[in-house]
């Protein structure tokens, strides 16, 4: 009975770490002009057992915003989603879809982003947090 527990502990533990290259699924393709302002900015941090580099940048062009991941990598694991947070926690959050090889993604029209504090990258599969970027205005 005990190896009928031990199995599902460990998927749920571990099966968001393996590392790899992020999926090639590129439906949200975006772009920033040249004219965009840099309006919050932040470094992503790891949470355990995760490798993550990069920051992000937080635009507003022509009434819209859009969070660009740059110079980012992280261990790759299955159903990353990229979430705009009120908290370093993903309780109070906008999806702004999966996490993929592009690196813009836009805001949702209507949300204010000054009421959001972090960018996260979450496993909505496993529930397990990958990485927490704070925003800092600039």
């Amino acid at each position: 009975m005990k190896n009928f527990l031990i199995l599902p502990l460990l998927l749920l533990f571990f099966g968001c770490e393996e590392q790899g290259n992020l999926t090639k699924d590129g439906f949200n393709i975006a772009s920033i002009n040249q004219g965009a302002i840099l309006k919050y900015n932040g470094n992503f941090v790891p949470t355990s057992g995760i490798s993550v580099t990069g920051q992000v940048k937080i635009y507003f062009e022509n009434n819209q915003y859009k969070v660009e991941l740059d110079g980012f990598t992280i261990s790759d694991g299955p159903d990353l989603k990229v979430y705009l947070s009120k908290a370093a926690t993903p309780n109070d959050f906008v999806s702004l879809g999966n996490l993929t090889s592009a690196t813009i993604y836009n805001v949702p029209q209507g949300i204010d982003v000054a009421n959001y504090s972090h960018v996260l990258i979450h496993c909505q599969q496993y529930n397990h947090l990958f990485a927490i970027a704070q925003l800092i205005q600039n």
